[in-house]
């Protein structure tokens, strides 16, 4: 389909691309459990400001992004669409990388994980207690901020562990498909461990959600 856009006396055809005008704005997406539900392991403050104050900055931000990319189509402005791919891959990335994380976390988590993706992991990382190490490894070593992944590499068939950068979303900038991502950012741990990355790391490995990390891992499979 083709949007319209009346331009003093002529109307012009923009190519679907240009079609974001009845787009929906990107919106915060509510957590699955209460701010404090995953204390001790993350504090209640720490989640209130991860979620409601950085998550929700990058929402606004992909939003006012998206509306200046639109502007730059409509003009066919290519300048000006290639100086705002920045901000459409940091706050776009910061938007999907949080999405996924809330959804990785659970009050319920912990444990290992069972089943076909159990078995995925041992064949792919030779044990649980190896890959675990290798993610925690690869998390730790990230400079700066970033995430620590496991993701799923579809054209090999196997689980892979990578690190991304800033808010470097790992589908768009690697091709693997997310199952779990630890954000190693200094907001997501300072507050209660200070510079201590390994002990947040230690933490949080109670509280992921295998059921989730499965789920997206036998979806990714269809």
């Amino acid at each position: 389909s083709f949007c319209f856009f009346s331009s003093r006396s002529s109307a012009k055809l923009i190519a679907p691309l240009g079609c974001l005008v009845s787009r929906q704005k990107h919106t915060l997406p509510d957590l699955p459990y209460d701010y404090g539900a995953l204390e001790p392991h993350i504090n209640a403050e720490i989640m209130q400001l991860h979620h409601s104050k950085h998550h929700a900055t990058y929402v606004n931000n992909l939003n006012v992004a998206e509306e200046k990319y639109k502007e730059a189509l409509a003009k066919g402005d290519v300048t000006a669409q290639v100086s705002l791919q920045p901000a459409l891959k940091f706050n776009g990335g910061g938007h999907i990388n949080h999405t996924i994380f809330w959804t990785n976390l659970s009050p319920n988590g912990g444990g290992e994980p069972k089943g076909e993706f159990m078995e995925a992991i041992k064949r792919d990382f030779g044990s649980f207690a190896n890959f675990k190490e290798k993610l925690t490894a690869v998390s730790v070593g990230v400079q700066g901020s970033g995430w620590g992944w496991l993701g799923y590499n579809k054209e090999q068939g196997r689980l892979q562990i990578a690190a991304c950068a800033n808010q470097d979303p790992l589908e768009g900038t690697t091709g693997l498909i997310p199952l779990l991502g630890i954000d190693v950012w200094e907001h997501a741990y300072y507050l209660q461990y200070k510079n201590v990355r390994p002990d947040y790391l230690k933490a949080i490995w109670n509280l992921i959600n295998w059921e989730n990390v499965s789920s997206r891992y036998a979806s990714c499979k269809k």
